[in-house]
């Protein structure tokens, strides 16, 4: 049985301080990578969560000169830095709770520009074989601040 998560339309308070949310969203990112990388695997685990997660962007707002600025997380982003072992870790049991989504950067997904030799890379992976550069977490904000609770914040 899968678990949707994510922000009922009554949940989504734009007024209110990031704490107030029910759902903590964060994304940790490999430490070791060169930053180009790093910004990469951060962006592209937010992609796959803000696709799959309902209501994590606000709605969009309209400058003064009437031009349209796309919704942003209106529940924040926390962007940590963890070493590979520790975001396995943590990814392990992230994906072990079902009220928690993940989704996930692979150091396969970096190394080919074919969607479907990356599919058949993790398909034929098992889950200790697979290196992630990033993950990215929304869940209740208690267990995912466990999860997260000794990271730091990325430089």
């Amino acid at each position: 049985m899968t678990t949707t998560i994510g922000f009922a339309p009554d949940e989504i308070m734009t007024g209110e301080s990031t704490r107030s949310a029910r759902l903590k969203w964060v994304v940790v990112v490999n430490e070791a990578l060169p930053p180009g990388l790093a910004v990469n695997a951060a962006v592209c685990a937010a992609a796959a969560t803000t696709a799959q997660v309902s209501g994590l962007l606000g709605h969009a707002v309209n400058d003064a000169d009437g031009h349209e600025h796309p919704g942003l997380p209106w529940t924040g982003c926390t962007v940590l830095v963890a070493d590979a072992a520790t975001i396995h870790s943590i990814r392990a049991k992230a994906a072990a709770h079902e009220e928690t989504f993940v989704a996930d950067m692979t150091a396969s997904a970096q190394q080919t520009r074919v969607y479907d030799e990356w599919a058949s890379s993790i398909a034929g992976s098992t889950s200790d074989q697979i290196e992630y550069y990033a993950i990215s977490i929304v869940g209740p904000r208690n267990r995912v601040d466990r999860l997260v609770s000794r990271l730091s914040l990325m430089p």
